[in-house]
Parts: structure tokens; sequence; C-alpha cells
């Protein structure tokens, strides 16, 4: 059982650790199962589900009655080990239809972004990373603020652009209001992102604020061209 073997075997204890990404498969599911069957360890359990399975695209495909042949999976584990797959093939497909894109104007980054900002009743700031060709590698919600603001640190915008290697980042929040009218806060914001990225070789292309059906794009926009703001002078 798990509880013998020392922390540092124990896939929790590793994960903190060394993080997911030295975890082998089966530790992986052993986290999601939580725990075994009577004489049959929970790595055990991970083990054999592929081993039956054969290939991890067989396991995620299989139904709740498939999965509740192996002795130890009952219907709940089942349903758990479901769910998880179903979320994990939901992040893949959206980023993969992401990942076809490439951005040339505001406006399509409007249309890539619109269904997950416009219905908000938070603002929320979302991060789209480009390569050096244009081309989307990934889409992601940064942070998550209040009825009117959103409050965000560079760190976490950057994170994920260093993490995936991105050449640029376009960033893009909405405004519950419905009016995608910029504010000061918003100007300040970008400001203070862009020479970030400019510091860190990572710069912003864009920044969209995006209301009910409209969206200003401050590389477009005058307002980001007004008194001491001059953002995206080099697109003018």
């Amino acid at each position: 059982m798990l509880r013998h073997l020392p922390s540092h075997q124990r896939p929790r204890e590793r994960l903190l650790e060394v993080g997911e990404e030295a975890l082998s498969l089966t530790e992986l599911l052993a986290i999601l199962l939580g725990t075994g069957t009577q004489g049959k360890s929970v790595l055990q359990l991970s083990n054999e589900l592929l081993e039956t399975f054969g290939s991890l695209q067989a396991l995620l495909e299989a139904s709740i009655e498939e999965l509740k042949t192996i002795k130890g999976i009952g219907q709940a584990k089942a349903i758990q080990l479901k769910a998880a797959f179903a979320v994990a093939r939901r992040y893949t497909s959206m980023n993969q239809e992401a990942s076809r894109r490439s951005l040339y104007s505001s406006n399509e980054a409007y249309i890539l972004l619109k269904d997950k900002l416009e219905h908000l009743q938070q603002e929320a700031l979302f991060v789209v990373l480009r390569d050096v060709r244009g081309h989307v590698i990934s889409v992601n919600q940064v942070a998550l603020g209040t009825l009117s603001e959103v409050l965000v640190h560079p760190r976490e915008v950057f994170y994920p652009a260093v993490r995936h290697k991105a050449h640029s980042v376009i960033i893009a929040h909405n405004h519950p209001s419905g009016d995608p009218t910029p504010s000061l806060a918003d100007l300040e914001m970008t400001r203070q992102l862009m020479h970030s990225g400019q510091i860190m070789g990572i710069p912003i292309d864009d920044h969209l604020i995006i209301g009910k059906n409209s969206f200003v794009s401050l590389k477009d926009s005058p307002y980001a061209h007004r008194g001491a703001y001059g953002l995206f002078e080099s697109h003018r």
C-alpha cells in the first residue's frame, strides 16, 4: 500500500516536489483514482488500466461500462475518470482549434475571444500566445477580477508566454457593463504590461477590450495615442 512507501515515492507528494511533468502516466492516473482496492494498491490499479486498454487514447475513449470491467473500478471511480478525460479532451480541442488560426487583424482576434469574454459578469484577462509567424499557440485566462476591474501582475501575463516560448502576445479583457470604451486604468495597465514585454523581449501586439457585441482595439484606436499614452506607436 502507498502508506508504506517513502513519501518521495508517493504520487501526490512527488507531484508537489517535482511537478506533474516529472510523473509517469501511471502516477497521474493514481492521483485521479485516489485509492486502490483490497489487495491492490492504487498504482497497481492504474497500471492495470493502462495494460488492459493498451494505449492512452483507448483509455480516454473507454466507456464507463468498459472502465468498470477492471476490478477495483466501480461506478464512482469510472465517472471520476470520464470527467477528467472530458476536461482534457475539451482543453486539447480548444487549443487545436485555436492553433490552426493566424491572426492578422484585431477583428480576427475579437472573433477568437468574444465567446470567452463578452458574457462574463466579472472582468477577466486573457492572453493569446503567438509564434513568429503569427499562428496562435494557445489562449490562456490569466486573471479574474471584480465587477468593474481586473488586477493583474506582469508575471501572470508573461508566465505562459515564457513557458510556451511565444514570440508575441495579444491581451484582451472584458467590460461587464457592455461598453468597451477604455478607461485610464486600462491604458495604464497596457502601458505597464508593454514595458514589461519590451524588457522580456515578448511584445504585446494588441490589447482588446470586449463589450457586448463590440470591442475596442488599442492598437487601432485613438484612445491609446492621446495625452501621455503613446501606445502601439509603431503600428500607426
